[in-house]
């Protein structure tokens, strides 16, 4: 009996805070299930909360603009724009400044948007949790038990990442340059997927999903591995150990070597982009077809809501094991492309 109520508890924890986005994108009585997947997707200058009795609520966040036509610094909410700005729906909601001469121009945005709030989220949740950590170690030594409970856990994810991944893909002489970087990486990574799979504030944001931040994480995987690359590294790229055929006069090998250089880092951007935007989505049009069916009648409608909570949860689960393999598989393949920058010297 417990199992079921706590079974209920879940449905109803993940179907109400979701019927925000289907209300969110409902208009004139009926659903489009392509504006509210899209809608939560994209980035927003305003947290959307609950809708109520068709009214919104929501939390506005900060506008940071510098006028194009004047230079002013323009501080304001999303209700108090200013009439020469405004919100570009062509453009993803984007906001741009119409100028004296007619024509329109994207302004500088330093705006504090829904993805850079729940970036923060995501760093103080790390910070308060590895300051809670710290104070564990603080006043203990090699000589004292290990932790158990939550810091105990930490230890285990922490030493599964630095041996296993890290130490493992770098080596021995050179993984501890970069152990602080991945792990950093793996947590915020891990961080953000599982607090973007809570429904409600302050969750619910898809910044892995948003390929702006995939793209910073691969551009930063992309100087660790090619600013402290060894000179075998380069030479490998630009002269490597195949027939000299291939090398010259058309230099086809150093070519698609160098072509490597762009694509590994693309390779680790798209991947999780995709992984992370797909499992939002087929969340979210799984609890449309919720509401949808029950629009359609409780009796018609009944067998297609029950495959659709059921394939919800699995869902739900699902996401959790992949937010997790998400990290994992973004952090050893950022080993794996640093360590191929330093095998020779390993082998020295």
């Amino acid at each position: 009996m417990k199992k079921i109520k706590s079974l209920l508890l879940l449905i109803v924890f993940l179907l109400l805070p979701l019927s925000s986005f289907a209300a969110h994108g409902t208009k004139g009585g009926e659903m489009n299930i392509s504006e509210i997947v899209l809608g939560h997707l994209s980035d927003d200058y305003e947290w959307h909360i609950v809708t109520y009795k068709d009214k919104e609520i929501s939390i506005p966040l900060p506008i940071i603009l510098r006028s194009s036509a004047t230079g002013d610094w323009i501080f304001c909410g999303p209700e108090t724009l200013p009439s020469n700005f405004y919100f570009d729906e062509g453009h993803h909601g984007k906001i741009y400044e119409k100028m004296p001469d007619g024509s329109t121009v994207r302004p500088l945005d330093l705006s504090i948007t829904k993805t850079v709030a729940q970036i923060w989220i995501v760093v103080f949740v790390l910070l308060g949790i590895f300051s809670y950590c710290a104070r564990w170690y603080k006043n203990r030594d090699e000589k004292s038990e290990a932790p158990g409970g939550f810091v105990g856990a930490m230890e285990m994810i922490v030493m599964l990442i630095n041996d296993d991944v890290v130490k493992s893909s770098i080596g021995e002489k050179h993984y501890k340059r970069f152990a602080p970087y991945l792990l950093t990486v793996f947590f915020f990574i891990l961080t953000a997927n599982l607090i973007g799979l809570l429904p409600i504030f302050p969750g619910g944001a898809n910044v892995t999903g948003n390929i702006n931040i995939t793209l910073f994480l691969a551009v930063c995987t992309m100087i660790a591995v090619n600013l402290f690359g060894n000179k075998e590294y380069w030479k490998d790229i630009f002269w490597p150990h195949v027939p000299f055929f291939l090398k010259a006069p058309v230099p086809l090998m150093p070519v698609i070597e160098l072509f490597g250089v762009f694509t590994k880092p693309f390779a680790l951007m798209i991947r999780l982009f995709a992984n992370m935007m797909a499992g939002h989505a087929v969340i979210l049009s799984f609890t449309c077809v919720i509401f949808l069916g029950w629009s359609m009648g409780v009796g018609f409608g009944l067998g297609l809501n029950t495959f659709s909570i059921i394939m919800l949860l699995f869902m739900n689960c699902l996401e959790l094991l992949v937010a997790f393999v998400q990290a994992y598989v973004f952090t050893l393949l950022s080993a794996v492309f640093i360590g191929l920058a330093h095998k020779e010297e390993e082998a020295e």
